[in-house]
């Protein structure tokens, strides 16, 4: 995917969580993400949220889960005016299916993905399950994308299986138990990001999920880096049509 008739000015960013640790935190939160991608907007050439916008996200026929107007009408703003936004399921809203699609012209990506601009190559990805280790997770996550299961968790009552999710959301985030430091050559996205370079290049490695901020030299021309968190980080990357660097939201 390359559109070299422009310059492409690109913002990325992942983690936000909405919804938690509290109704009023969180929309503290969402009105500072709002003012960031008002911000990213207006130079930006397309903007990608890499997973995890909200702690719990499930969709039914008829129903979603309330809350989050603010940014979900900034981004159909943005949709609108003609910047493409694209969406990454993370492991906490991996039940986005057709809706904000439909509802406010994002486009959402569910697995790992290759994007060229500028004559620059990015591999994208929300991160979660990738990379050796992490049996158990890889197991619930098949679980979770399993059409019966989805199909039988649709069935219960929003009131129970909101509440049912909301719990799971919090103990598989106290569960993650992440380092909370880089690991450099440890770390399963780095080891996961060099077995692709030896088969291909690449010059930006993006990825969610380990809430950590991170730049970081894989080899003389890739660059790997994580987006951080927006708990209490604030932290995205910006692409300026050349380098890409980490920078905080204030």
């Amino acid at each position: 995917m390359d559109h070299n008739q422009q310059n492409h000015i690109i913002y990325f960013a992942s983690d936000f969580h909405l919804g938690v640790p509290s109704f009023k935190e969180s929309i503290k939160r969402e009105k500072k993400l709002v003012n960031w991608l008002s911000m990213a907007a207006k130079d930006a050439t397309e903007i990608f949220l890499v997973g995890d916008l909200f702690d719990f996200w499930f969709e039914y026929k008829y129903t979603i889960p309330k809350g989050y107007t603010r940014f979900l009408g900034k981004v159909a703003d943005i949709v609108d005016s003609g910047i493409p936004v694209y969406v990454f399921t993370g492991n906490h809203d991996m039940w986005m299916f057709d809706y904000l699609e439909k509802e406010i012209g994002i486009t959402i990506i569910r697995k790992p993905k290759n994007f060229t601009f500028n004559s620059k190559t990015f591999h994208i990805a929300h991160g979660d399950g990738l990379g050796p280790g992490d049996h158990s997770y890889k197991l619930i996550k098949k679980m979770f994308s399993n059409k019966l299961c989805q199909w039988l968790f649709a069935r219960i009552h929003p009131n129970l299986s909101f509440k049912i999710a909301n719990y799971w959301s919090k103990k598989s985030r106290e569960n993650e138990n992440q380092p909370t430091t880089f690991l450099e050559d440890k770390e399963w996205l780095v080891q996961y990001a060099k077995g692709l370079l030896k088969d291909q290049h690449y010059d930006f490695f993006i990825f969610g999920h380990r809430h950590l901020a991170v730049e970081h030299q894989i080899s003389a021309k890739s660059k790997y880096v994580n987006l951080g968190e927006w708990i209490s980080s604030f932290t995205y990357a910006k692409f300026d049509g050349n380098t890409l660097e980490l920078k905080k939201f204030n």
